[in-house]
């Protein structure tokens, strides 16, 4: 059987904060709204608004599920989460429209991209996903059949820091779709070979240390495919990706600031490539997307 492709996107915690929000995980119960029971065949049934607008909105129109009630099967068997809460689920297929399908809609063959790459399923978790190691799933993407969110019963579109996460998570699993089902660009990993991390590693890094290396987070270092999908995300999303990482420092005077305009250049590269893959292999215009997404930001 051949294994399937599994990637996540995850967050290091330190324990000040996991305990904290493992509390929260473990006390924050919600029994008249949380939807914390198995699917049964009864629940495929169209009985309230919300799955018919579900059926027609998201199933019949890109062939995509939309799963808010909670099963056992969309975690590890190691891991925790919080079910989501009934009424956060409005809101985020409001959300997942403007921010995530809409912005493809608008760009030139973006259409017909995003009706070939959408997952046959999404899946809405209310908290985010804890492991082991300290770390916490921020979402995954499974061989590119499914799309998790976490987080959600925390719902803010006007939260800076929730929103970015969320669209972060997105475009970031979106872009492993893209290279399960096309590859890598060619010769993408070599642009900052020396910079990966060793494996469990990439977490003690700090956002300078990657910048320094040519990554645009810590987590990118990890591996070539997530340093793909965290290009295409922070590419997406954040408004100051060109200060951040395109622009270089002027009038350096440190060996530090030499290095993290060094960093920007394999930055550049690696941009370069990825914008380019997108339109070889999916014909889309990242720079379009970009402005999609960053107009309904402003």
């Amino acid at each position: 059987m051949k294994a399937k492709k599994h990637s996540k996107r995850r967050h290091p915690l330190v324990p000040t904060v996991l305990a904290t929000i493992f509390a929260a995980v473990m006390y924050g119960c919600y029994p008249d709204e949380t939807l914390d029971v198995p699917v049964t065949p009864s629940d495929a049934e169209l009985t309230t608004a919300l799955d018919i607008r579900i059926d027609e909105e998201f199933r019949a129109e890109y062939g995509m599920a939309i799963r808010y009630k909670f099963v056992d099967r969309y975690i590890q068997p190691t891991q925790r989460v919080t079910p989501p809460k009934l009424s956060v689920v409005d809101p985020m297929l409001d959300f997942i429209q403007n921010f995530w399908i809409d912005p493809f809609l608008e760009v030139q063959n973006g259409e017909a991209y995003f009706r070939a790459h959408v997952p046959s399923e999404v899946v809405f978790l209310g908290g985010l996903i804890f492991n082991e190691d300290g770390t916490v799933t921020l979402g995954t993407a499974d061989a590119g059949a499914q799309i998790t969110f976490t987080d959600v019963n925390s719902i803010d579109p006007n939260d800076d820091a929730w929103r970015s996460l969320q669209l972060q998570t997105v475009y970031h699993e979106f872009a492993h779709i893209v290279h399960q089902k096309h590859k890598l660009p060619t010769d993408f990993e070599k642009i900052a070979q020396t910079g990966y991390t060793s494996a469990g590693s990439w977490f003690t890094l700090s956002n300078e240390e990657a910048l320094i290396r040519g990554f645009v987070t810590p987590y990118a270092t990890s591996s070539p495919n997530e340093d793909f999908a965290e290009t295409v995300a922070i590419f997406l999303q954040d408004p100051d990706f060109a200060a951040n990482f395109m622009m270089d420092e002027p009038s350096c005077a440190t060996a530090s600031c030499e290095q993290r305009n060094q960093g920007r250049e394999l930055i550049r590269q690696k941009l370069t490539a990825v914008v380019e893959h997108y339109k070889k292999v999916v014909n889309i215009d990242l720079n379009s997307v970009r402005t999609a997404v960053q107009s309904r930001l402003n």
